[in-house]
Parts: C-alpha cells; structure tokens; sequence
C-alpha cells in the first residue's frame, strides 16, 4: 500500500512540472549586483523592456562614463542576451529530468474467419517501474546543472563588464592622444609658416626650411592615423554596448581619470578570487553533478528497464481475463559498464580542471596585481620626475638654441621627445586602468576599498601650454620658454629661427 501511495505521488509529481521564464535571470541580476553593483536584465520586448530602452537612451545622450558604458553593456549587448537564453534551455533540461515517460497503452482485436466464431479482444496498460525510484535523484542531477548554468552565465556578464570598462579606457586614451596630435599639427603647420616667412626675409636656409614643412606633414599622417584608431575603438565599444543607428553619436566628455590617491587594498586577493569566482563555483559544481550522475548509473546498472502494468484478454469461447503483467530487462550484455566508466573519467576531468583553474587563477590574480600596482608606479613617475624633466630639457635647450649654442636638430629633439613622453604617460595611465578592469575580473568582482574612477580628478589632459604657439613675423623675438612642470607645448617642434637672430 505504502509502494502504490508512493508511486502515486510520483506520477502526480511528474505530470506538474511547469516551465517558469523568469527562473535563473534573477539569480543572475543578483550575482552581478553583489559583486560589481550592476544589475543584469533579459530583454523579453515585454512594456518594462520598453521603459528599460529609453533609459539606455537617458544614458547615450548625456556624457557617457565608464559607469554608464558598463550598464548599457549588461542591458543591452547581443551576446551577453543570447547567452542569457542558456537560462531557458539549462530550465528546460530540468524539467524534462523530472518528467515521467509517459505509459504505453496496447490493444489488439481479433476477428473470426467463419460467421459462427466470437471476437478476440486484448489490452494492457504499462507504465516504466524503475524511473519511479530514480526520478528524484535524476531532478538532482539537473537540478544541479540548472545550478551551474546559472554561474556561468552570470561569469559571462561580468566578463563582458570588464571588457566594456577596459574598451572605454581605451577610446578615452585615444581621444586624448587625438588631440594632442591635433595640437601637434597646428604648432606645425605654425611653425612652417614661421619658416616660410623667415626662409623669405633669408634668415634661414633651406634646410632648415624643409625640415619644418616635413614636419607638418608627418604630423598630419600622425593625426590621420590616431583618429583613424579612434574609429576602430568606438566601433568596438558600439559592438560591446549593442548600439547601431543614432545611438552610435554618444560623447565622452570626461578625461581619463589619473590613478587614485589611495589604491583598493590588494591583500589576500588569491583567496578573495577563490571565494566569489563564478566560474570557479561553476566548474565545482560540474564536479558535483557528475558525481552524483556516476551515482545514480552505479545504483541501476543491474536493474535496466523494468515494466509494469495491467493486462485483460478475452479468448474467443472463453472468459475475460484480467491481472498484473511484469516485463524485465535482463542485464547480460550491456550492465552500463560503458556508461559509467565514462562518468568516471568525466567527473576525474571535472576535478582536474576544477584544480587547473583554481591553480592559474591565483597566478593570473598575482600577475595582474604586480602589473596594477607597476603600471601604478610608472605613471606617478611619468608626472613626478619624467614630464618635469623633459620640460626642462626643453626649456634649457630653447635657451640654448637662442644663445646660438646649440644647433636646430638638437632642439628638434628635446621637443619630440617631450611629446613622446606625454604620450607615453597618457598610454601608461590607460594601461593602469585596463589593468585594474582585469584585476576586477580575475577576483570575480570589485577590489576591496575600490574608488569610483569618476569621483578622481583627471590630471591626464593636456594643459595651456599645450596650444599651440602663433606665428612670430619676421623682426620679433621667439616665445619664451614654457613652465618646467607643464607638459609639452605644440609638436615639438621650435619656431624657425636662425639660433635667436632676429631679422
């Protein structure tokens, strides 16, 4: 009675299991929140989706930050929407491993050959015997798998976070490497117009007169080819945020932020990437479903299908028949030793990635923190030390070349590597910030005491004395040095003049 009760549930339990849409995106949305304050959202063209586009419109038209570019790529990048649809499918696989096969239901009708005779009649009704039994260990098995989709796709968000934070670094950088060789190239072109002036009143030769023009137009295929890279960096952006169409005319107003006074705490890190990587709760998981998939292949490699039902049968003259039918799988050939041999080497190699990624994420999160906290110490050094010194340089040498003792190339080159300088020190900065998208990634969240990078004032932008000098007519002095402490001025390149001479 208790085996028939028993079974009955079973079946009753069986034939209930629904499909639920929204299971899976919550724990999602609520897994990203906790670790890097976003929210997660699958797009569904639902009234609340519409509402949810015209905020991402909100978003666009104002001053986009990295904040802002980071919630438009959860909410909005196509890839990261069709892996939220592994949801469904994951949800799906559940359901149907707590589904019952459904019974089989036999008829069969004799008819007699003479008129004298009776017909035969013949039914039966059978139902699987054995999944009642292993239905419950079964749903646990995808119930688990549910589990560890879940993980992997809430990985991939925030992987796409990262690299949406590490993209708009980049498109940051490059506007400002943009324009300082926009600058680059109207100190240029001031300084050939200079020469040309100069050349004419017969201050200067023509060497020194082609070197200028030179100049300019290398400056120019420079800004042609910084701008050019700024296209490809946008566009990747646009890929990352999903956008196309007039969405695509969003501006970055702010300057890439200079490091933090006070860096995140990056003690412990390894042990803190254990503890909330997804992808690792994810691949330990895996191991714990195959384990108990080997289980449940062990407890029934002996019992193969096992039939149960009901039979009745009516012979031609004689009584209707009616009882109990039995139909048994005898396992003489085939006793799973196929199937569970492959579990057994599946769950061993689910172990040993387990171990290989635990292994090479403690040695990426100690790679990435000594290269946070180099590039950390090479960008204040660039501002302390470097730029100072190569204004300087600049400085001295103008002085010098207008005391005629030193000649047009050596100045040439103090101002060129002056400029060099300020570029490295911007690419040296977003670096640092890339980096830190990448620590940030590898710990499977943000860094203990982070700062907000909005909420840091940027020291990365070009200053006055970047603009570029106006032309001297012939007859003037040249322009006094700049500040030893401002970055570089113009292209690096002096007005043309013959070693402070005036005409």
């Amino acid at each position: 009675m208790r085996l028939l009760t028993f079974a009955c549930a079973l079946l009753f339990a069986g034939g209930c299991a629904s499909i639920q849409k929204e299971r899976g995106h919550a724990e999602v949305a609520t897994l990203v929140e906790e670790r890097i304050g976003r929210k997660t959202r699958w797009n569904q063209g639902t009234p609340e989706d519409a509402e949810v586009s015209r905020h991402l419109d909100g978003l666009l038209k104002g001053a986009l930050t990295s904040d802002h570019a980071v919630e438009v790529a959860l909410l909005n990048n196509p890839a990261l929407q069709s892996t939220y649809e592994d949801l469904g499918i994951s949800q799906a696989d559940m359901v149907q491993a707590g589904l019952l096969t459904n019974p089989s239901f036999d008829a069969s009708i004799g008819f007699p050959l003479t008129n004298d005779g009776v017909s035969e009649t013949e039914f039966s009704l059978v139902q699987g015997f054995v999944e009642l039994f292993t239905l419950p260990l079964r749903k646990r098995v995808a119930q688990e798998q549910f589990i560890a989709d879940t993980l992997r796709v809430a990985h991939e968000a925030l992987a796409t976070a990262a690299e949406a934070r590490k993209v708009f670094s980049e498109v940051q950088a490059r506007q400002q490497l943009v324009e300082l060789r926009r600058m680059v190239l109207q100190a240029a072109e001031a300084a050939a117009e200079l020469a040309t002036l100069q050349h004419g009143a017969g201050n200067i030769t023509d060497l020194e007169l082609a070197t200028e023009q030179a100049a300019s137009e290398e400056a120019r295929l420079e800004l042609a080819r910084e701008e050019l890279t700024l296209v490809e960096d946008r566009e990747r952006l646009n890929r990352l945020l999903g956008l196309w169409g007039p969405r695509t005319e969003w501006a970055i107003s702010e300057k890439l932020p200079a490091p933090p006074s006070e860096e995140a705490t990056l003690e412990r890190l390894e042990s803190l990437a254990i503890r909330q990587r997804l992808d690792i709760d994810a691949a330990r998981k895996q191991s714990e479903l195959l384990w108990n998939a080997l289980e449940l292949a062990r407890s029934t490699r002996f019992f193969g299908r096992v039939d149960v039902g009901l039979h009745t049968h009516r012979d031609a003259n004689g009584p209707r028949l009616f009882g109990p039918t039995l139909t048994l799988e005898l396992p003489i050939f085939d006793q799973r030793q196929a199937l569970i041999a492959r579990l057994e080497a599946q769950h061993r190699q689910g172990e040993r990635r387990l171990a290989e990624l635990s292994i090479n994420a403690r040695s990426e999160v100690r790679a990435a923190r000594a290269r946070l906290l180099t590039l950390r110490g090479v960008a204040e050094r660039y501002q302390r030390v470097v730029l100072p010194l190569r204004e300087k340089v600049v400085e001295q040498s103008q002085l010098q070349y207008n005391a005629m003792q030193i000649g047009l190339y050596a100045l040439l080159d103090a101002k060129q590597s002056q400029v060099e300088a300020y570029r490295a020190f911007i690419e040296t900065v977003r670096d640092y910030w890339m980096a830190r998208a990448e620590l940030e990634q590898l710990v499977g969240g943000s860094l203990p005491g982070a700062t907000s990078r909005q909420s840091t004032p940027s020291d990365t932008s070009p200053p006055a004395s970047e603009r570029p000098p106006e032309a001297t007519p012939p007859g003037s002095s040249p322009p006094s040095p700049m500040p030893p402490t401002e970055p570089p001025s113009g292209n690096g390149h002096p007005p043309a003049h013959g070693h402070g001479a005036t005409p």
